[in-house]
Formats: C-alpha cells, sequence, structure tokens
C-alpha cells in the first residue's frame, strides 16, 4: 500500500468524474434498452477499469454484479486482446458471470494511435430471456444446461460492426429476440458512451495525471478498508446460516463463514458450507467474493470509493465445488439471487459478535425471483418477464427497519404498474404492505410486500424465493421476521406453493406472493 502525498482535491475530483462516467454509462443503458427488466427495474451495472482490469470505479447499482464483474473483465482480457470498436460479451458464470440471465459487455478505451488500451468499460445486464427450459430463464434447473444459453467470451461487435452470426445465435436461442437484440446493442452504446467521456478526461487533465489519480484512489479506498478492519476486535467469529432447500429435494442448504480478523486483515472462511447441490441455488466464487467485498464495505464509516482497493484487505476462501463455489456442470440461476443474500446473512451474522451495535438484523433475505412467460393473444406475441420483489429491512440500534425495500445484493427498482398492465397480459390486484411481517423487538424489522397478481393468459411461471421455512434472524434479544408465503388464488381458493416452483398458471387465476419482513433488534 502506498503513503505518497496524494493532492486530496485532485482525489476527490477524479473519484467524482470515474463515478459519474460509470453512472452516466447507467443512463445511456436504462434509456436505450427495449427491455422493462433494464428500463424500468434497473438491473444492471456498469463500471470502469484500468489497463490491467483492476476496477476504478462504479456505478451506484447492484452490488451483486459490481464486486462479480471484474472476474468476467479478466476472462474477456484472456480471451481476445481488444482493439478498437471490439465488444466482448460473456455470460459464463465459470467464467466470472453470475447465472446466465447477466450479460456482460467489456470494451477497450484506445488513446490516440495506441494499440494497447489504457482503460476498459464494462456494464451487466439482466435479460428477461436467454432460452432455458421455462420462460425468463431461472428454471427449476438441475444442471446449466438447462438454465439458458450459455455464452463464452466472444465478440459480439468487431471493429465497430455487429457480428450477425453472433447475433443470430443468440436469437435463435431466446424467446424475445426482437427484445434482445434491442437491450444487447443498448449494452453497447453505454460502453461507447463510457468510452467517450474517458477520452474526454485525459484530453483534459492529461494522460500522467489521470493514470496517477486512479491508482491514488485503489490506495485510498484499501486505506480506509484497513482502517475500518483495525477497529473490529481481533479473533474468529462464525456464524451460520441455511436457505430453504434447493427446490429438488427439502433439505436445508448450509452457508458457514469463519471470519479471522488480524489487524488490518481479513479471511473469510467459507469452509463448512454445503457441498453443491443438485438444484440452482449454487454460486460462484465471484459471488461470494462480491457479497463480501458488500458487507466490508458497508462498515467503512466514510464513503469508501467502490473499487479494487477495497478487496485488498480481504481473502476469500471458498472450497471448490461447494455451494459458494460450484463447479460444472451446476444450476446455477438461484446462486446469484438467493445464495447472495445468505452469504450476506452469514458474514453479518459473525460481524455482529465482533461490533454488535454496528450490525442489523438480518433483512428478507431473498429476492422473491418472479418468471413468467407465454403467448399474448392480444398483441399477438410472445412475452417473457422476470422481477425480484422487494422485502423487510432488518432493524439496528439506531431504529426500526424500513418496509417494503430491496435490500444487501440487490438494488433494483420495481416495474410501475401502468408500465408493467401495458407490456404484460397481466393485472395487478394487489401491492401493499404485509402488515405485522416485521420482526417485534425494542427496534422492530421492516415489513414486507403483498404482491398479487391476475393473469389473463395462459403462463408457464417460476418462482425461485427462500426465507418461507424460516423467517430471517433477530439481533440482541429481537424476534425473526416472519417467513414468506406463496400461493395460487382460484375462484378464492388459496393453494400454498414452496419456496422453488415451476407451474402452470391458467387465465383467471391469481398468483399472491409475501415477502418476509425484516429480523427485530433488541428487547
Amino acid at each position: 500500500m502506498k503513503r505518497s502525498n496524494v493532492n486530496a482535491v485532485d482525489l476527490e475530483i477524479f473519484r467524482n468524474l470515474f463515478v459519474s462516467i460509470a453512472d452516466e454509462m447507467g443512463v445511456v443503458l436504462r434509456k436505450t434498452a427495449f427491455s422493462a427488466n433494464i428500463k424500468e427495474r434497473r438491473d444492471y451495472s456498469c463500471a470502469v477499469y484500468g489497463r490491467a482490469g483492476e476496477t476504478i470505479a462504479m456505478g451506484d447499482h447492484m452490488p451483486v454484479h459490481l464486486g462479480a464483474m471484474p472476474l468476467s473483465v479478466e476472462h474477456a482480457l484472456k480471451a481476445f486482446r481488444l482493439r478498437p470498436g471490439d465488444v466482448v460479451i460473456l455470460n459464463d458464470p465459470f467464467r466470472g458471470g453470475t447465472h446466465l440471465p447477466d450479460i456482460t459487455a467489456v470494451s477497450g478505451v484506445f488513446l490516440g494511435k495506441s494499440a494497447t488500451p489504457e482503460f476498459y468499460v464494462a456494464n451487466r445486464a439482466h435479460h428477461a430471456d436467454v432460452g432455458g427450459m421455462s420462460p425468463g430463464s431461472m428454471p427449476l434447473a438441475r444442471e446449466i444446461y438447462q438454465e439458458g444459453l450459455r455464452i463464452p467470451p466472444v465478440l459480439l461487435m468487431e471493429s465497430g460492426n455487429v457480428r450477425r452470426d453472433v447475433m443470430q445465435i443468440i436469437l435463435a436461442n431466446v424467446r424475445t429476440p426482437e427484445e434482445r437484440e434491442g437491450d444487447l446493442l443498448a449494452q453497447v452504446m453505454a460502453n461507447r458512451r463510457g468510452e467517450e467521456r474517458l477520452r474526454e478526461i485525459v484530453t483534459r487533465y492529461g494522460r500522467a495525471r489521470v493514470r496517477r489519480s486512479a491508482a491514488d484512489l485503489l490506495d485510498y479506498s484499501e486505506r480506509l478498508t484497513r482502517a475500518m478492519l483495525r477497529e473490529i476486535p481481533d479473533g474468529d467469529y462464525h456464524f451460520e446460516d441455511f436457505l430453504d432447500d434447493d427446490g429438488i429435494t427439502d433439505d436445508p442448504v448450509r452457508i458457514a463463514v469463519t471470519l479471522h480478523i488480524r489487524g488490518d486483515h481479513v479471511d473469510v472462511d467459507f469452509t463448512g458450507s454445503a457441498a453443491q447441490v443438485a438444484g440452482s441455488v449454487n454460486a460462484n466464487y465471484a459471488i461470494a467474493v462480491s457479497a463480501a467485498m458488500y458487507c466490508f464495505r458497508c462498515l467503512i464509516r466514510s464513503e469508501a470509493p467502490y473499487n479494487a482497493g477495497l478487496l485488498r484487505p480481504i481473502r476469500v476462501i471458498a472450497p471448490e465445488r461447494s455451494v459458494v463455489n460450484a463447479g460444472p456442470p451446476a444450476a446455477m440461476a438461484a446462486g446469484n439471487v438467493e445464495t447472495s443474500q445468505r452469504i450476506t446473512d452469514v458474514i453479518l451474522g459473525a460481524l455482529a459478535q465482533a461490533v454488535p451495535d454496528r450490525i442489523p438484523a438480518a433483512c428478507s433475505g431473498t429476492m422473491n425471483n418472479l418468471s413468467f412467460g407465454g403467448w399474448d393473444t392480444l398483441r399477438n406475441r410472445a412475452f417473457a418477464y422476470y422481477e425480484t420483489i422487494a422485502g423487510g429491512m432488518g432493524a439496528s440500534s439506531r431504529g426500526p427497519g424500513r418496509s417494503a425495500t430491496h435490500t444487501h445484493m440487490t438494488n433494483s427498482w420495481n416495474t410501475p404498474i401502468e408500465a408493467f398492465e401495458h407490456e404484460y397480459p397481466v393485472r395487478v390486484r394487489a401491492y401493499a404492505i404485509r402488515e405485522g411481517s416485521g420482526g417485534a423487538g425494542k427496534h422492530a424489522g421492516g415489513e414486507g410486500i403483498i404482491r398479487e397478481l391476475e393473469f389473463l393468459e395462459d403462463a408457464d411461471v417460476t418462482i425461485l424465493s427462500d426465507r418461507r421455512k424460516r423467517g430471517p434472524y433477530g439481533l440482541q434479544g429481537g424476534a425473526a421476521g416472519a417467513p414468506g408465503r406463496n400461493e395460487i388464488l382460484t375462484n378464492g381458493e388459496l393453494k400454498e406453493l414452496p419456496s422453488k416452483t415451476r407451474t402452470t398458471v391458467r387465465a383467471g387465476q391469481r398468483l399472491r406472493i409475501e415477502t418476509p419482513g425484516g429480523g427485530g433488534f433488541g428487547v
């Protein structure tokens, strides 16, 4: 770690410049995308990388994307020596991806006539369908081949031109090809905006100053992280929690962690976690790293730049072919969305033993993933949709948890009801706070959500959710939040559904999802 004299004004100027570039990339992606999942729910992330692929800045987007994307960039750079106008895409979870609907686009930023990029820009967007055995590409799968089209690093754009052969392969394997093409090209345009802005700041400030400031930002984040770790008492802190099941068997899936904190360094050791499972809750190493990075950044008292410097004092140990570092051909769809949340829960649970007043009770602990699709006879087209549904935030020593909010590894919005009903053959019959779902305590946990949808067409529906058997834990004597519930309503009769299920919903039936509340804090 360098301790050179750093110009504080320069540091703040370039910190905001780099972050503004990532944020502007996100605006371009959102405004040019075709799908509701990107333009309404904002299920995407953008970032800026240095010459060696190290993260310089990330937008205020999805934590589960941002910590994992550097591994995708690394694999893209191993596969190709990028030239001006090239864009590599990939979604392979075994090459730095998270799950198949998340497609990452990587481009180089070239200055003058240089043949080597000075920077890289990348964005990751969740596509509403990438093929597979069920609409939305979040199936109840047993192996990754069932989950959709798996894309290794491949050139989508070459010298500024679309590779039509690559694009046609993708479009031939998805249910909504026009939407997919629009979203992929939106990702290309987002990267182009990032390239333009980076060239502008180099023109204004000079290459040497920009390069030096990027390095200083990484060192600054490292210093902040090490200072935070020194505030935590040295020790070994263990915690474990469970996913309800993997969707194939009813057995709970153990996630365990031990934090070995010594001075300004921590080992995050997931030894003791379950072996990879038959269902789709398997996570890869990139997800484990992303969750660890998020948890420790939350403990930094000042606004630390979200870059590669944060990870320098943190080592993540995840046994191979475990549920937190799965290998092929494991199914992975829910690892990014459900297991990432439980990894966060166990890391924070361990930290609560070390710094109890700084850690909140468990949040809802699930993204309540809903995907569906079918044929829309009114619009005469196929439809496929995916969304995550908010829940309750855990309470803390400072006060009660917030209700009806996305927490931890997700940072997405909801699709407005007007846009949702305009685009899909569905009516929203209830969208309300789930009263009484927050855990009791000196400070109560936040309340979950009730979301009830009436289908106007037959639809193939998949739910990947969790915290249906046991609620999010409370802390310091606070009660657990209420578990969630999934139900089908037919002619006034309710039928309860498992936490992870695939079913056919007939026109006129209603799907009701009640999400977990957050845990309470104190007595």
